[in-house]
């Protein structure tokens, strides 16, 4: 298929995004003219419409929540401030706010906004580059009815030829040469948008190996997981006119963040999400373990007479042998220079494109993009 991790599920009868759901920052975004050529529809989702809840069920106030998030946004900034490339953002997380260990609460925040945008657990994560991205204005935006719709747009009219995988990268002599396991295609120029996780777990991919600062450049960035699961009912038994249900469970990264589908694409389903450590362990968990487990939190907010899920459709990503891991992120021991060091051209042959090679705009699909343009525009000016 085409996308990458650009991957539309419409088995259930809805497009159920199993990547990329939102257009991040979308005035300036180079996706957003996109999704409009495309035919896109975009909702905006607002983050501040959520109710929180506890394990016992009591909702969280709201002069609590918004107590406790500015609190955790100076908290957050304190360890950027206070970072080092030798130490996760954990390590100087727990040890700045010890108390806040076993605190519920600090745990969701921690996990559903910052696990989510960087799609690390926060022990790998480093607490030096982080957050030293950049981001485009605007009210974040989902995208309603499939995000492949782009894909398969700019896919129009190319020669793509699928289930080729590239077992072999060749530039040393004056043709590039990409062997799969039935065809050797030759090309002058070759762009190498292969997702990190691939390139982490393939090292003799290429001959000659690629310059050593390259290499290294590749160990020192990670990737991270992010899973996700929607689960459909023949009715809702949640108010529908939140947008988001969080919840407080014991585990860091555990179904703590639901998205109702029902505010924008009238169906009666939730989207949960599983982040950090916990998102690799879900992957060898059987459906109805994941269903059971999702259940339980929703049965803490909403009694234990709700009704079980019609159906599931879920992620896994980190085992998936075409991306290992769902995006990039900056671990202890890399630096965001690293991004860029993937990013730089070999012999002026060999290009290097992804979110992986865009550390403005890292773990993104518009990083993705526009690292593309950047690529082929190295390409032309060689012409």
């Amino acid at each position: 298929k085409v996308g990458g991790r650009l991957r539309t599920n419409r088995s259930l009868g809805i497009p159920f995004d199993e990547g990329a759901s939102w257009i991040h920052g979308p005035i300036g975004n180079p996706i957003t003219a996109l999704a409009e050529q495309a035919g896109a529809e975009t909702f905006l989702t607002d983050d501040e419409n959520v109710a929180v809840y506890d394990i016992n069920g009591m909702q969280y106030s709201k002069n609590s929540l918004y107590e406790e998030f500015e609190k955790f946004e100076s908290a957050v900034e304190r360890v950027s401030n206070m970072g080092s490339r030798n130490k996760s953002f954990f390590d100087v997380f727990n040890s700045l706010y010890p108390e806040l260990l076993d605190n519920r609460l600090w745990l969701m925040m921690l996990s559903a906004y910052l696990e989510f945008d960087t799609g690390a657990d926060l022990s790998q994560l480093s607490s030096a580059y982080f957050n030293d991205d950049g981001v485009f204005p605007g009210e974040d935006v989902i995208i309603t009815n499939g995000y492949d719709r782009i894909t398969n747009m700019l896919a129009e009219g190319l020669n793509i030829l699928r289930g080729s995988r590239a077992l072999k990268i060749d530039y040393s002599s004056d043709k590039v040469k990409v062997n799969t396991l039935t065809e050797t295609y030759e090309a002058d120029y070759t762009i190498v948008s292969i997702p990190l996780g691939v390139l982490k777990r393939n090292p003799d991919l290429f001959t000659p190996s690629l310059p050593t600062v390259k290499v290294n450049a590749i160990d020192n960035l990670q990737m991270g997981t992010v899973n996700k699961y929607l689960l459909t009912w023949d009715s809702s038994f949640w108010r529908n006119d939140l947008q988001y249900i969080a919840y407080t469970p014991e585990t860091k990264g555990k179904f703590n963040y639901f998205l109702n589908m029902n505010k924008f694409a009238k169906i009666n389903a939730l989207m949960t999400f599983s982040f950090g450590n916990y998102s690799i362990e879900t992957e060898s968990m059987s459906d109805s373990q994941i269903i059971d487990e999702i259940v339980l939190h929703l049965k803490s907010i909403y009694g234990s007479n709700i009704p079980a899920p019609n159906a599931m459709l879920r992620t896994k990503w980190n085992s998936d042998e075409n991306t290992y891991g769902s995006y990039s992120f900056v671990g202890k021991q890399a630096q965001s220079g690293d991004f860029d060091i993937i990013a730089d051209e070999v012999n002026n042959k060999l290009f290097f494109a992804g979110e992986h090679t865009n550390g403005d705009y890292r773990a993104s699909v518009h990083g993705a993009y526009l690292s593309g343009i950047r690529e082929a525009d190295k390409i032309v000016s060689l012409q």
